[in-house]
């Protein structure tokens, strides 16, 4: 293997792997790099390896690990079950499932959630449901095809069957969910890779923002004016960021403008501490918002500060506690597993606090390290292994869910994820965040609003296409009839 100079200097092994199914190293390089987080994983087309020939009619991986070379023939024989045979849409299945078991005999490991890489694990049994398939066949496919755990299989099923009776009153055809971003923050976090600006530097911009974001909201209100609005997330960012005076005019016009007569769930992600007051909470109260986070993401004042987190956890107390007073009885908490220096029982007390505290949902996340973050650069300083994410944490987080009465209905994964866990939503009946399921399962056409966000349409045979918003903050004003003119040809066409 041939390492670079800065590979060697920063002690990162990189692996390389050959293939001659090139159209699948997306799936190689995130089914590797689940084995290996902390290495440096590269896929090339089988050309540009320099040993080992191939005919192209088998696949073969070519993966060099450490300079020792491991061929993985992914035609050698195999037990499969009928049904396969001659499915092209399972062949990328069956090499993920073939590569998964060699890495496991290689590694001397399996993962909890076997050969799946991609986000949405709920969507696989949501289909099999939808198809008539009882419980025991759905669990067994997805071990028999992905390697699941019964665990990790069992909890997929769960979370499918609710969130399937949770969107039953969801207008698929004739409605939509509206997101709205803020993209200003009080401070940028260590692990963040959203679109979001410390507002200190953009305060005299922010009537810009909001007049530019006005012009979005006539858009929508025009053209899907004959469209049934279900849900509104205005998230960021921070929302709250904004002073109460801005916050009460976004919130004015976004009412002014759209019918809510349908609205099921009104969220604002208040998130930050430090960014909520009692006159605040009064303005999102007034606007009928249903729905709001109150994230502190730990409950240990070193962490806070540590991650770029500027409050305090008795100001996360006081804020939950004015949001109480301001009559909000939908609130959400937000928790992260795996943060730097954290362990066992750093995370026991964070869901003791919670618990104390009797949110109506909590959403628990595995620490995910984002290209984009500053946590790829403080792990290149301390090394990996100060994260721990592990089933111990996991189950700490589950049980205190249990404890409030909470149960899981919305599930998602990410890339480069402490511990290959996933992230789990938890709440009590009738305080489900709806729009976060619509958001993962791309069952309902969601129009964003705001710099950087990305509107989905979904069309009736369950296409799905996209267009988004620029990113940077002085673009999406410059350019604000651009980003309408995408709109307009993704929605209207």
């Amino acid at each position: 293997m041939d390492f670079g100079t800065d590979t060697e200097r920063l002690g990162i092994v990189m692996i390389r792997i050959y293939t001659n199914r090139e159209n699948y190293q997306y799936d190689l390089h995130a089914l590797f790099k689940a084995f290996y987080p902390e290495q440096e994983v590269r896929v090339y087309g089988e050309h540009m390896a320099s040993d080992g020939e191939s005919d192209g009619s088998r696949a073969v991986i070519y993966f060099y690990d450490r300079q020792v070379e491991a061929v993985f023939d992914i035609d050698r024989e195999k037990q499969y079950t009928n049904i396969y045979k001659n499915d092209t849409h399972v062949t990328k299945d069956i090499l993920k499932l073939s590569v998964y078991e060699d890495l496991c005999d290689y590694t001397g490991r399996t993962l909890p959630w076997g050969n799946l890489t991609g986000i949405r694990p709920t969507k696989l049994p949501m289909g099999m449901l939808k198809e008539g398939m009882c419980d025991a066949e759905i669990i067994a496919q997805m071990k028999e095809t992905h390697a699941l755990s019964d665990e990790k299989a069992q909890l997929s099923l769960d979370i499918a069957k609710r969130e399937k009776k949770i969107l039953e009153k969801i207008h698929y055809q004739n409605g939509y969910s509206l997101y709205i971003g803020i993209p200003f923050c009080p401070t940028t976090c260590l692990y963040c890779s959203f679109t979001s600006y410390p507002i200190a530097m953009w305060r005299k911009r922010i009537d810009d923002y909001l007049q530019a974001l006005f012009r979005e909201i006539d858009f929508v209100s025009e053209v899907y004016r004959e469209k049934l609005l279900d849900t509104v997330y205005i998230g960021g960012g921070t929302p709250t960021t904004l002073e109460a005076d801005a916050l009460d005019r976004v919130l004015l016009y976004i009412r002014e403008k759209l019918d809510f007569s349908h609205v099921t769930e009104f969220t604002v992600e208040a998130g930050r501490a430090d960014s909520i007051t009692k006159e605040k909470l009064v303005v999102l109260k007034k606007h009928g918002v249903t729905r709001i986070s109150v994230n502190p993401q730990t409950m240990k004042d070193e962490t806070l500060k540590m991650i770029g987190r500027q409050h305090t956890v008795e100001q996360v107390r006081q804020a939950f506690r004015f949001a109480r007073e301001a009559g909000f009885d939908n609130i959400n908490m937000d928790i992260i597993l795996g943060l730097p220096g954290e362990l066992e029982a750093d995370v026991q007390h964070t869901i003791d606090e919670i618990i104390r505290l009797n949110p109506d949902s909590l959403t628990v996340h595995s620490l995910a390290i984002k290209r984009a973050s500053r946590l790829r650069e403080w792990i290149e300083e301390n090394g990996i292994a100060s994260l721990k994410n592990t089933d111990s944490t996991m189950e700490i987080a589950r049980k205190g869910s249990d404890m409030l009465g909470m149960k899981p209905y919305y599930l998602y994964r990410q890339k480069n994820m402490s511990g290959n866990f996933e992230n789990v939503g938890y709440a009590r009946e009738g305080k489900y965040g709806i729009y976060n399921i619509l958001i993962m399962e791309e069952v309902q056409t969601i129009v964003a609003l705001g710099a950087g966000s990305i509107t989905k349409r979904v069309y009736p045979d369950g296409r799905i296409e996209r267009c988004e918003n620029v990113k940077d903050v002085s673009q999406y004003i410059e350019r604000i009839g651009e980003m309408i003119e995408r709109k307009k040809h993704l929605l209207c066409d």
